[in-house]
């Protein structure tokens, strides 16, 4: 059962005293501002009324189904991604509000979007317009694509970046079924927005050393695939090359949690050592520990088929628990596998408080999750629900009144 939190009263995290100014939506650029907002930044997330079809805002407000009596804007995937954020809501095409964002814009040090750029400059929010009143913005543009290639400005979601990175190349080459299929997992977005998080990060540490902003394009299709190929480029690296695409370790059937008398666990000896002890325990220590297929680290990689294959017939000899209370006093790298449903009653997730109650003032009870990443001097914090639609409008207009801006 997670536990009820309470909302911290102010910023500890190391943005404290930033403030971003966010166009981004659905899932790339709100995972990237909410991660900067719990490290402290003051994220104000801009969101347009709803025009010809739909309701308006960030779409992702709109999937899913809230509990019976809380308001269709907080969706559950825009509650997971969207604390610590303030909304205002303004009508780009007017110039009212247009007047309001530039006012924002001038008490801002970061600019974000993932609006195409060719809208950008149609909405007047292109980078040389931001910077002429604020010159020393960092000003990060989440694109689809490269603006040096031929699919520039071109739409780009989770789907179509699986597609042209190469991800759904992978489960194929897995199991021999001929059709490329997608991860299930939105993995092309939260990828790039770990990429966008980190430029924001970069580009205000050079601020903070020369004083200059500047313009950082985050492009999904090229963040992926350099993700992709980290470990997929193999045998492909050299030229000609030397080996397969893929590397065999991974891209491998038998590459999965092995079965138990009374569940799954991920197993890995990985070392020379651990894999000679499991030999040893497994009752393969004369025959399949003698085989020269398995000697060491680059023969067992050559044959990793063969072994993984054939370690669920030892697996499924004991409990689930007896293998961690073997495995784990030798360091054998062992981990019970958890399905969804046990992830909130995991016992590291529940000793680190990972999996949090928060009582949101018009959705009720909701479970958010906690920073992950662990700062000494200065912790990041959960200090403000996911906003509704328009929420802060009048709360951030007030702020800016008698800041003016040159037109």
């Amino acid at each position: 059962m997670a536990k009820t939190a309470e909302l911290a009263k102010e910023a500890t995290g190391p943005l404290k005293g930033v403030r971003i100014v966010d166009l981004t939506s659905v899932v790339f650029g709100a995972y990237a501002t909410q991660m900067l907002g719990d490290l402290g930044a003051d994220v104000i997330k801009v969101e347009f009324p709803g025009g010809r079809r739909g309701a308006g805002g960030d779409i992702m407000r709109w999937a899913g189904h809230t509990p019976e009596g809380a308001p269709d804007d907080l969706g559950p995937i825009y509650m997971t991604i969207n604390r610590n954020k303030r909304s205002i809501l303004l009508d780009l095409r007017e110039e009212k509000a247009a007047k309001a964002l530039r006012r924002l814009i001038k008490t801002a040090d970061v600019f974000t979007t993932s609006v195409r750029y060719e809208g950008m400059k149609r909405l007047g929010i292109d980078y040389e317009t931001v910077k002429a009143i604020k010159p020393d913005i960092v000003y990060v543009h989440g694109a689809g694509y490269g603006a040096g290639g031929p699919y520039a400005g071109e739409p780009a979601y989770d789907d179509l970046v699986q597609s042209a990175s190469g991800l759904a190349d992978l489960l194929n080459r897995t199991d021999g079924l001929p059709e490329p299929r997608l991860l299930p997992s939105l993995i092309a977005d939260k990828v790039s927005g770990l990429f966008m998080t980190q430029a924001v990060l970069a580009a205000l540490f050079h601020r903070q050393k020369t004083g200059e902003g500047q313009f950082v394009e985050v492009p999904m299709l090229e963040c992926v695939t350099s993700f992709n190929l980290a470990e997929h480029f193999y045998g492909h690296v050299y030229d000609p090359p030397t080996g397969q695409w893929g590397y065999p370790r991974v891209v491998n059937p038998t590459r999965k949690p092995f079965p138990t008398k009374d569940g799954y666990i991920g197993l890995l000896p990985y070392t020379d050592q651990q894999w000679d002890q499991f030999f040893e325990i497994a009752g393969w220590k004369e025959t399949i520990g003698q085989d020269p297929r398995f000697s060491d680290y680059r023969t067992r990689g050559q044959h990793v088929r063969e072994l993984y294959g054939m370690v669920d017939q030892v697996t499924l000899t004991k409990t689930t628990d007896e293998w961690l209370a073997l495995l784990k006093p030798l360091q054998i790298p062992v981990v019970k596998m958890n399905r969804l449903d046990d992830l909130m009653t995991d016992p590291h997730l529940e000793a680190v408080d990972f999996f949090r109650n928060y009582d949101h003032p018009e959705a009720g009870v909701y479970v958010g999750m906690k920073p992950p990443i662990g700062y000494s001097a200065t912790p990041a914090n959960v200090r403000r629900h996911p906003p509704r639609m328009g929420e802060h409008t009048d709360e951030i207009l007030a702020e800016l009144s008698g800041l003016d801006v040159a037109e």
